[in-house]
């Protein structure tokens, strides 16, 4: 036997249900009303006067003054608001109307008051250069002590207004550059610590350039060893004897000396010499001053004996 399905609860009767109108309060219900009123004329409405939407222009519509709210929030100081007074009027910076301009500053300022905004102390302060600067423009202009041009009183204020731009400009050019956390984010990827080492591959090419550094690493770093050359008078001596012997025993002074072999042993030939001449074993004579001078072996001795008695 098939067991039967539970039967399904009969729906209940829309009309069994209660009007959600009958069971609000009567204020909701109003406000309710007025809401959706507001609403329907919102989407037909051209324009607000006072928070009231209008859906047609009257012909003989007047806007009161104080109905026009200005807020200054936005600028960043009185420089500021002074660079959009000019820009807003076409002004050239260079040749500013100073009367207009002031007349134009003050009555933000006076807005500023009636709107119960907080006005900064600078607001005032750039008020009163203006009025400075106005009153000084009625005077005869006095001449500068360096030139003969005349003194404009709104040089001082048309340099920081410059001054001021260039850096606003300078400032609009970072803000537009990418940055961290508003135009872009940085991402982040956990990456897990392998242990295995992983070693590059090395060819005959990388090999090579290694092995040409390692030689030019030598060649900065090589050392030379300088070492002091042993001279011996009495070698010297010996071979002046043989000289003059293998010369026949008579020679010119400058033949026994070779320029080649560098100045310390020059020196120790002439050393060498003079010790023989000391021990009477050369003679040297010249004829006349400015003379070639020769030597000569001396009389009484032969060469070997000489050349013998120079080496003991």
């Amino acid at each position: 036997m098939n067991p039967q399905a539970p039967a399904t609860p009969p729906a209940p009767d829309a009309s069994d249900a209660p009007d959600i109108l009958d069971t609000a309060p009567e204020g909701m219900v109003e406000a309710a009303a007025e809401q959706a009123a507001l609403a329907i004329e919102s989407i037909d409405a051209v324009a607000r006067i006072y928070g009231s939407p209008m859906t047609e222009v009257p012909q003989d519509l007047y806007i009161p003054p104080d109905a026009l709210e200005v807020f200054l929030d936005a600028f960043e100081g009185p420089l500021d608001l002074l660079l959009y007074l000019i820009r807003k009027a076409n002004i050239n910076i260079l040749d500013i109307p100073m009367a207009p301009l002031t007349v134009q500053y003050l009555e933000y300022v006076e807005a500023m008051r009636t709107t119960n905004l907080e006005l900064a102390a600078d607001y005032l302060v750039m008020a009163a250069m203006l009025i400075e600067i106005k009153s000084r423009m009625l005077l005869p202009r006095a001449k500068t002590e360096d030139s003969d041009e005349v003194e404009d009183p709104r040089a001082e204020l048309v340099r920081r207004l410059i001054e001021y731009e260039q850096m606003k400009r300078a400032a609009f050019a970072l803000d537009e550059l990418p940055q961290a956390d508003r135009d872009f984010h940085w991402a982040e990827v956990w990456a897990e610590k392998s242990e295995a080492l992983r070693y590059p591959d090395v060819n005959p090419e990388d090999l090579k350039r290694a092995w040409q550094v390692i030689l030019r690493q030598a060649k900065l770093t090589k050392a030379h060893t300088i070492r002091r050359e042993e001279l011996s008078v009495r070698e010297h001596m010996g071979i002046i004897l043989r000289e003059l012997r293998d010369r026949g025993g008579f020679v010119e002074f400058t033949h026994l000396f070779d320029t080649t072999q560098g100045v310390s042993v020059l020196v120790v030939h002439f050393l060498a010499m003079l010790e023989l001449a000391r021990e009477k074993l050369i003679a040297l004579s010249q004829t006349e001053a400015f003379q070639p001078i020769y030597v000569r072996l001396s009389d009484g001795q032969s060469s070997s004996e000489v050349v013998e008695q120079s080496v003991e």
